[in-house]
């Protein structure tokens, strides 16, 4: 059937359909979080019906929960020791696709599963490409001991960085502070616009308190980036290619109905 989906939600499915179709059988793959990811666990249970065996690892407890209920067999890091593939959005990606995640706040985990693969890739709409990162505030994963310590400390640190905002705010959850898997607060920096990524990323892991941050800076190896109109263009940046295609935006209605 063809889904009855607004523009964004179709860029998501083909970009994440396109990713799927690079999972082959046998491989251990890393499943990301958040919306796109969403959309890349239940192509994959789509193919898991028809045959493919694979075994995944999740980001988060939210994408654990969603595969174990799409069928999809789940290891931990721990027992993968080493992925074939990771599969994960973005909420932003520049030229160099270096990316900022953490809009979920799953981006801890996600940075430890990206580097433990052979392939990291990335699945977003064409809105999330970017000339310089930044407009998306950074996440900082920081210990909930002394966090407004850690918070004042980042920004002392960033009026000596090339960027043009340097407040911080505390992730909120409702009436609470919003707390990651690893039972840590996230302070979002408003930075818009990040001038040296790489020389940011050093610096922020330095301080104290900080556990990590959204930054991910030459771990993304390909990006599927999807548009309205079904276009998906794959861009990698070890091989310098670009491939755009089509993809009908067609599904599985009992795959897809809570999406």
């Amino acid at each position: 059937m063809t889904l009855d989906l607004p523009p964004i939600d179709i860029a998501k499915y083909v970009a994440a359909k396109r990713a799927a179709d690079m999972v082959e059988d046998g491989m251990k793959v890393g499943l990301g979080t958040g919306s796109t990811a969403a959309w890349l666990v239940r192509c994959l249970a789509e193919r898991v019906q028809e045959g493919l065996a694979i075994k995944g690892v999740p980001t988060s407890q939210r994408t654990a929960r969603l595969a174990q209920e799409a069928g999809i067999e789940l290891i931990t890091l721990e027992e993968a020791r080493w992925l074939d593939i990771t599969i994960d959005g973005a909420d932003e990606f520049d030229g160099e696709l270096n990316l900022i995640k953490g809009g979920g706040g799953a981006h801890l985990q996600e940075k430890i599963v990206a580097t433990a693969s052979d392939l990291m890739v990335v699945i977003a709409d064409v809105g999330k490409a970017v000339d310089a990162l930044g407009a998306f505030p950074l996440p900082v994963e920081v210990l909930q001991f002394g966090w407004r310590t850690t918070q004042m400390l980042i920004e002392e640190m960033l009026v000596s960085t090339d960027v043009l905002g340097r407040s911080a705010s505390l992730r909120m959850g409702g009436q609470t502070p919003f707390v990651t898997d690893e039972g840590n607060y996230v302070l979002d920096l408003h930075l818009h616009r990040i001038g040296h990524a790489r020389q940011l990323t050093l610096m922020l892991n330095q301080i104290p308190g900080v556990v990590e941050n959204g930054l991910f800076i030459d771990i993304c190896d390909r990006v599927v980036i999807g548009h309205g109109d079904g276009r998906v263009v794959v861009r990698d940046i070890n091989l310098g290619t670009e491939e755009v295609s089509h993809m009908e935006s067609e599904a599985e209605d009992n795959l897809f109905r809570d999406l």
